[in-house]
């Protein structure tokens, strides 16, 4: 058995001793928090343009970090999650498409093997989808049954069709059980046609992370179109700040990976943290506000809302 155990960039430690959890445990109970908020549905869902669509490039939000991106005919999913509660919580708000409306996917790609972000039950509906996930992590989806993995480390790519799917650095950490602790990586994708030409077309999925170097390093490299970052669970920041980003983070590291496109995620679907969606959206306005960027660059989407 490979017993080796992954790391993030420069060393940094994200996990939390079993006093801190306590303390933030005490915090939460409290806080008084408004959830009335919920991130509305989309009205005007493009079913029939995503079952038939071979040519455009499209982002669909399914919720959470669970997209539907189209490009070069292909259909990829991120980090598929249709589960009704994550843990003892029931889902905040429901998918923005059911399983059904979905066209035929021909590849899942999964950023980690935190449970908001692999859902096994899930997963199952897409067995005849080919999976690319983090390295560490092939064995445990063959052992599920699942015959089409793909693994990569960071900086590793694998070509689908006229496509390249880049794996690319995040800052987080596993665990699905007490044993497994960091025994598979984690991090982010970045999509963009197999022949690039003038057009910046990539999308980059960013996963889950903390606010680290490799955002910067990751927009040297690329050039990135549309960029679906992380605004949520970022609260108590003592606590989250070396795996989530913040929303003023977030924005940071848009601008750090040369995005055009801001398309925030990671939010609304799961109480995760004790931010609410209301509160990381009115930061991530705020910040976005004060910097004065362009508002036509700030896509905020409704579940279930396609982007082309």
């Amino acid at each position: 058995m490979d017993n080796k155990r992954f790391e993030n960039m420069d060393g940094v430690k994200t996990l939390k001793s079993f006093k801190q959890l306590r303390q933030w445990r005490k915090e939460r109970n409290a806080k008084i928090k408004d959830l009335s908020y919920t991130v509305p549905a989309c009205e005007t869902k493009r079913i029939d343009f995503l079952r038939s669509n071979r040519t455009e490039t499209s982002i669909t939000w399914i919720g959470h970090s669970s997209f539907l991106i189209q490009m070069n005919g292909i259909n990829l999913l991120t980090d598929p999650v249709w589960a009704d509660r994550m843990g003892f919580a029931k889902r905040l708000a429901a998918p923005g498409l059911r399983l059904e409306e979905l066209p035929p996917i021909d590849a899942v790609l999964l950023s980690h093997s935190h449970y908001d972000h692999m859902d096994m039950r899930t997963l199952r509906s897409f067995r005849q989808a080919q999976l690319f996930v983090p390295a560490g992590l092939s064995g445990k989806l063959r052992a599920k049954g699942f015959a089409r993995v793909t693994e990569l480390s960071w900086w590793e790519h694998a070509q689908l069709g006229g496509l390249e799917l880049h794996f690319v650095p995040a800052q987080h950490w596993t665990r699905r059980t007490l044993l497994d602790t960091n025994r598979s990586h984690w991090g982010g994708w970045v999509i963009q046609p197999a022949l690039q030409g003038e057009e910046r077309g990539a999308v980059y999925f960013a996963g889950d992370s903390g606010y680290f170097p490799g955002f910067r390093r990751i927009g040297e490299r690329f050039a990135i179109r549309y960029a679906l970052m992380p605004i949520g669970a970022y609260e108590p920041e003592w606590f989250m700040s070396a795996q989530h980003v913040t929303p003023e983070e977030a924005v940071q590291a848009y601008l750090d990976v040369r995005g055009d496109v801001f398309i925030p995620m990671h939010y609304g679907a799961f109480r995760l943290a004790d931010d609410t969606p209301k509160e990381a959206l009115d930061r991530l306005t705020a910040e976005w506000t004060r910097r004065q960027l362009s508002e036509q660059a700030l896509r905020i989407l409704q579940h279930g809302e396609t982007l082309t």
